[in-house]
């Protein structure tokens, strides 16, 4: 296994991001969307994990239009002001639109690269990035297995941009993997995106974890160990199924 620090031309710049290769390759593609701090060491070695189980994995600076960025504390980030006010004014610079337009050049990337296998790509994220992963599959015909995890407002009512959306111009099978007491992932919303899924023929599965949001990510203090174990067979069940 190997972990290469790769740069990604955008239409808006470059973005820096980690290569994660298995020992055999070609191997299918997964892109590993970070959460709301932002690309850093704990999604490096969660590219790492990804890798071992046999995938090409993609962890992209998401936040590389703002140049010298510093990641955050995820254990102080939502209790000091200042930390709190830096994330939220990135978070909301980050447009689903442009996401869709960086996804495209990932996509372009991983299609040129020999260590990937030709043919599905498979997207995963966390928070934010949970909702990255859905509206991006909705996108692009050549993800065809998304994930998202602790999510937030994947099914937002009101909301344009809401994934939920999204369902009839999916091309991929989706896994969600909630948590409980999720103000961002409410029960009614878990409802209005299984129905949208339903309504378009889209294989989906969506679950409650007994954990509370973030449990997916070391690094946050919320981890839980069990979902966060529970959530890795669930991808290698979802991308073992999909992209082999």
């Amino acid at each position: 296994m190997t972990a290469l620090d790769v740069t990604i031309p955008t239409p808006d710049g470059t973005c820096q991001a980690s290569l994660h290769v298995p020992a055999t390759t070609p191997a299918p593609a997964v892109i590993i969307y970070p959460d709301a701090g932002g690309a850093r060491q704990t999604f490096r070695e969660m590219g790492d994990r990804m890798a071992s189980l046999g995938y090409v994995a993609l962890v992209p600076d998401v936040y590389y239009r703002n140049p010298g960025w510093e990641p955050f504390d995820m254990a102080t980030v939502f209790t000091d002001d200042d930390q709190r006010r830096r994330l939220f004014s990135i978070m909301k610079g980050l447009t689903a639109d442009m996401s869709v337009s960086d996804a495209g050049a990932f996509l372009d990337f991983l299609g040129s690269r020999a260590e990937v296998k030709p043919g599905g790509v498979g997207t995963t994220g966390y928070c934010m990035g949970g909702r990255i992963s859905l509206t991006v599959a909705g996108h692009h015909d050549r993800i065809t297995a998304a994930a998202a995890f602790h999510g937030g407002n994947l099914a937002a009512d009101g909301d344009p941009a809401s994934p939920h959306l999204l369902a009839g111009s999916l091309k991929a099978t989706v896994f969600v993997g909630g948590a409980e007491k999720d103000a961002s992932f409410p029960e009614e919303q878990k409802e209005r995106l299984q129905a949208a899924y339903d309504a378009a023929g889209i294989t989906s599965t969506i679950e409650t974890y007994p954990a509370l949001h973030g449990y997916a990510v070391p690094d946050n203090p919320t981890y839980d160990e069990a979902a966060a174990e529970r959530h890795w067979k669930a991808m290698e069940q979802l991308y073992g199924s999909v992209l082999g």
